[in-house]
């Protein structure tokens, strides 16, 4: 992921919402049942975890229902899920971090490592490729009626690094440190955000043709099917010819 491939990510995560709702939804539940667990209250106002999982869910069209059903099981559920991350190389070199949410790590980490293997890429020691990654807050908002140049002044003062407007579609970037700031800030202004996460976004990419390309990807679409993976980054380069690649 860079600024250069930003757009290709969103269009991507659009183009998986439609066919595999019922996969996001899952993994929105154990963010909710995680944010729960560890803030040890169902209170959104004392949660900010909680707070961002619900957003996030609204901004998938989750029903309300469903948002209630899965903190009311987060309350009363044994279930606990671990925060674990892999990171490995895909065919061509580029490097792949993922991360998962699991109540049984042993099954994850051999579904992972099969995943590795069957697309022809390794799978690395923790650390191993982290440095080529940065972690940044992300914040997608969707809307026709806010002026950008406004806003981009409104948020300067907290953690704005990086402003972008795609059509109807502003993607705020900050340091990892600001993100609670920047959250806060745009629930003042009323400002509705799509999707908020820490995400790593990669310091470099790396290009290849668009055969090996299509080989990365499939791993990645590979990863994001499983169940108990919450967030895949790389750093593959989605240049334009690519892009009009995949859509054919």
């Amino acid at each position: 992921m860079s600024g250069h491939s930003k757009w290709s990510t969103i269009k991507r995560k659009k183009g998986a919402l439609d066919a595999k709702r019922s996969k996001i939804f899952s993994k929105i539940v154990k963010e909710i049942t995680i944010a729960v667990k560890e803030g040890g209250s169902s209170d959104i106002g004392s949660n900010p975890r909680l707070r961002l999982a619900i957003s996030n869910a609204k901004g998938v069209n989750m029903p309300k229902d469903n948002i209630q059903r899965a903190i009311n099981k987060a309350e009363s559920s044994s279930e606990n899920f671990q925060e674990t991350t892999f990171e490995g190389t895909a065919p061509g070199g580029t490097a792949i971090f993922v991360e998962c949410l699991t109540d049984n790590n042993q099954r994850t980490v051999a579904k992972i490592r099969a995943i590795f293997n069957k697309r022809g890429g390794t799978l690395g020691k923790n650390g191993s490729l982290s440095y080529l990654f940065e972690r940044k807050g992300v914040f997608n908002i969707v809307s026709k009626n806010l002026d950008a140049d406004e806003m981009e002044f409104e948020l300067i003062d907290f953690g704005l690094d990086e402003f972008e407007k795609l059509d109807d579609i502003f993607i705020i970037t900050t340091a990892m440190e600001d993100f609670g700031n920047m959250q806060k800030k745009l629930e003042e202004l009323n400002i509705e955000v799509e999707n908020a996460e820490l995400q790593r976004i990669a310091n470099s990419t790396t290009k290849l043709n668009i055969e090996s390309s299509k080989k990365v990807l499939k791993m990645i679409d590979s990863f994001e099917d499983d169940d108990d993976v919450q967030n895949v980054y790389h750093n593959l380069e989605m240049y334009d010819e690519l892009e009009k690649a995949l859509d054919e």
